[in-house]
């Protein structure tokens, strides 16, 4: 195998190479950035409860996330197209200033309502950290050389996992909330000064079209979809005339913006790459694995804090053989396809493995040992990791040189889109569920004086009766079982999407411009 400098898809292009010095530290800068993007979700999560205690404002709490979601999320597409426009490296160093500014402006806000504005500047800012560091890779190296260095992110998304939540409450008890934001800076300064003085890619000579057209619509259909799973069965009724008018605007939205990027010179998703099956397939894949791998994890935290007793920092003890599983199916699976260029069975041993760890999770309750629960989710984060990198490479193997921006961030963007969609529409399942397993499980009165929305509070519970404790801990219990089951037929789609995918060989050098076939070799760059 090559060097990182070697090859025709190096820093340089067909420019002169950079020295592998300067390739070691972009990659740093480049994970830093991922931690960056990754940790702030998990930081901002521990702190919420403080900062609501503080600046007041529990009806909009849940703001502070979906404003920052929301905004990433329509970002996402849009940094992946200019970066295949203006350079990758203008806009990578774009989207981490506003987020730095976002985070002094969140570290500093004074109210919730500021607070919920400045998340959305932080959350503009971080729907081009991910992508645009996926993009480096891909213009940096060939897909079989980029294949080692992808792998590496899923030990950084699983280091942000797992620090997190430690982070942000020391952060909380030991200074302020203020810190949980405030805390970017110093990491993001870092990674601006190494992307400014190390990154160095071919210019840009594309005459630049921006679709505003694609921009405004697709952003119409994303809030929409976003707003209408938050809110549906949740603050109203699946047949009301705001969630009804929501998926009206959706469906309306997403017909302009296909139309839209028919148009467009330069679309923000060029609907031509959905003729490579690849692409297509690796996209709905991604899907499903953010419906699923994403969405359904948060609730795992909830069984093992609520109906098993562990404490938060337990909990996460507990958590941690799912995120070694995760970086263990990760690393092994990127070697393997570091050495044979072959990647399709990754995402077909993913689904099915989840299969019967969604199945396994549905099987929990109150006399569950712990142990079989921990041996439970380490096969749910292998599954997970058995996926995480391997979509990517396989969408970038066939893209043409000048959409792997979009490729990478039409990825990037449907995995984060499922993530939002999968957590939106479990809670609703889950807390529609909840609320009737307790009123069916606990006698007129047992939790009077009790919050309902802070029995998954340690503290809360165990002020409760021991009576009223077991049978709040049975009605999480029978809460949490749909969520896991309704993720299975999730799974089974995304496995019958994933065998349809080719096994084609992972190139050694160069950008495609159409699909590969079978019987072109590793290193074979026509198409």
């Amino acid at each position: 195998m090559s060097s990182p400098t070697s090859g025709s898809a190096g820093l340089g292009g067909t420019a002169p190479q950079a020295p592998e010095t300067k390739v070691k530290s972009v990659i740093v800068a480049c994970m830093l950035a991922v931690f960056l993007a990754m940790l702030d979700a998990q930081i901002v999560a521990t702190a919420l409860p403080r900062i609501v205690a503080d600046l007041g404002g529990l009806d909009a709490f849940a703001w502070v996330t979906t404003a920052y979601i929301i905004s990433s999320s329509v970002t996402t597409p849009v940094y992946g197209k200019l970066g295949d426009l203006f350079g990758r490296k203008k806009v990578f160093l774009i989207a981490i200033v506003l987020f730095l500014i976002g985070s002094a402006a969140s570290g500093a806000a004074q109210s919730m309502e500021q607070l919920i504005l400045f998340r959305v500047v932080q959350g503009i800012g971080a729907g081009g950290l991910f992508v645009s560091v996926l993009a480096i890779i891909g213009e940096m190296f060939s897909p079989r050389e980029g294949a080692k260095y992808f792998n590496l992110f899923g030990i950084v998304f699983a280091g942000a996992a797992i620090a997190g939540p430690a982070i942000g409450g020391v952060l909380t008890d030991l200074l302020s909330w203020h810190w949980v934001f405030l805390i970017n800076l110093p990491i993001g300064l870092v990674v601006l000064g190494m992307i400014g003085t190390s990154l160095h890619l071919p210019p840009k000579r594309r005459q630049a079209h921006i679709d505003y057209a694609g921009f405004a619509t697709l952003s119409a259909a994303i809030v929409s979809l976003t707003l209408l799973a938050s809110w549906g069965g949740v603050k109203y009724d699946w047949a009301s005339p705001q969630i009804i008018g929501l998926g009206a605007v959706a469906v309306v939205a997403a017909v302009l913006f296909v139309a839209a990027e028919r148009r467009a010179p330069e679309p923000v998703i060029p609907l031509h790459l959905f003729r490579d099956s690849t692409f297509t397939i690796s996209v709905l894949v991604s899907l499903v694995a953010g419906v699923v791998f994403l969405g359904a994890v948060n609730f795992l935290a909830l069984y093992v804090q609520v109906v098993t007793g562990a404490s938060p920092t337990l909990s996460g003890v507990v958590l941690l053989p799912m995120m070694f599983g995760l970086v263990a199916s990760s690393m092994v699976s990127g070697r393997i396809i570091t050495q044979t260029g072959r990647y399709k069975w990754y995402p077909v041993l993913s689904m099915a493995t989840g299969i019967g760890g969604a199945v396994l999770f549905s099987t929990m309750d109150t006399g569950t040992p712990r142990a079989v629960v921990i041996a439970y989710m380490l096969l749910f984060g292998i599954a997970a990791g058995l996926n995480m990198q391997v979509l990517t490479m396989a969408a970038q193997n066939t893209a043409p040189r000048d959409d792997i921006g979009a490729v990478h961030a039409t990825v990037s963007f449907t995995r984060q889109l499922g993530s939002t969609l999968g957590i939106s529409v479990f809670a609703a399942l889950f807390y529609n569920r909840l609320s009737d397993e307790l009123t069916k499980r606990l006698p007129a009165g047992a939790l009077a004086g009790t919050d309902r929305n802070t029995l998954s509070s340690h503290e809360v519970l165990d002020k409760l009766p021991a009576s009223v404790r077991d049978a709040v801990k049975e009605a999480y219990t029978h809460a949490l079982s749909p969520v896991f089951l309704a993720a299975v037929p999730v799974l089974v789609l995304g496995l019958v999407i994933a065998v349809r995918m080719k096994n084609l060989p992972l190139r050694s050098s160069g950008h495609g411009g159409g699909e590969a076939t079978p019987e072109h070799s590793p290193t074979a760059a026509e198409h």
